[in-house]
């Protein structure tokens, strides 16, 4: 195994423990304790991670942003039942953005059976799984790979969607906020996401549960922007008062049974 691949499972379990052991991982992948405590002292550089006694624990900041191949596999069962949302909504030849987001690859898989497509994305996991598609027209926004994330961002990103107008975006964000709206860890990010929802017709946010009633670094845009959000789950009642006031269309799972 790839120190890399190592240390993308130590965050792994890291998420869903929140805390690991050296010496667990030692037997675990069959390396020293030395190794370990390198690889933790790694994550610890990049923010993703807080040494502790014996150990490490999650750093908890909502602006850390984990890498897409850690991402991809959260909350897998909410980001399938999203993308089935989302691809319902869209219509054989309709022209499309699609964002960066480990969700909107789920939605790209979702979005298989249909035929006569545009999709427009800065995603190269997206890319890649639409490859064998055929009878699609397939736009890679090009620009600059940001390293970690298996996306292009930066100002020729961005021109390159200014240059196009479509049917639908579809997104995520890093969080999403009552008062100030959506949200991304950093500046860039947000940037991108601004253009895409300012070159379409309809905004379709994707935002699971989680990421209500969070803050982050940089702000993406007001829910008066958005026409539709889908979510794993029911939001709360103040969330949906809200959405209703804002003439948002709120979808999650329960409203397609």
């Amino acid at each position: 195994m790839l120190a890399a691949e190592r240390r993308n499972q130590i965050l792994e379990k890291l998420q869903s423990e929140k805390r690991v052991v050296v010496s667990e991982l030692s037997q675990q992948y069959g390396v020293s304790e030395e190794t370990i405590r390198r690889d933790l002292e790694k994550l610890e550089k990049e923010g993703l991670a807080v040494k502790s006694y014996g150990g490490a624990v999650i750093n908890e900041s909502m602006n850390i942003e984990l890498p897409f191949n850690v991402r991809k596999n959260q909350n897998v069962v909410g980001k399938q039942r999203m993308a089935e949302i989302a691809a319902s909504m869209i219509q054989e030849g309709d022209h499309i953005f699609l964002d960066a987001s480990t969700t909107a690859v789920f939605v790209a898989r979702a979005l298989k059976t249909k035929e006569r497509l545009t999709v427009i994305t800065n995603s190269m996991e997206i890319l890649l799984e639409l490859s064998n598609v055929s009878g699609w027209n397939i736009i890679s926004t090009g620009g600059v790979m940001k390293e970690g994330y298996l996306a292009f961002y930066g100002s020729r990103t961005d021109e390159a969607i200014r240059s196009y107008y479509v049917d639908k975006i579809i997104f995520s964000c890093k969080t999403l906020n009552a008062r100030l709206g959506m949200m991304e860890s950093q500046e860039l990010f947000a940037s991108t996401k601004k253009t895409m929802m300012d070159s379409g017709r309809m905004n379709i946010l994707l935002a699971d549960c989680t990421k209500f009633d969070q803050t982050s670094f940089s702000v993406v845009g007001s829910l008066r922007d958005v026409n539709v959000v889908i979510t794993d789950k029911r939001p709360d009642d103040r969330w949906l008062r809200l959405f209703r006031s804002l003439d948002v269309d709120c979808r999650y799972p329960e409203l397609q049974a």
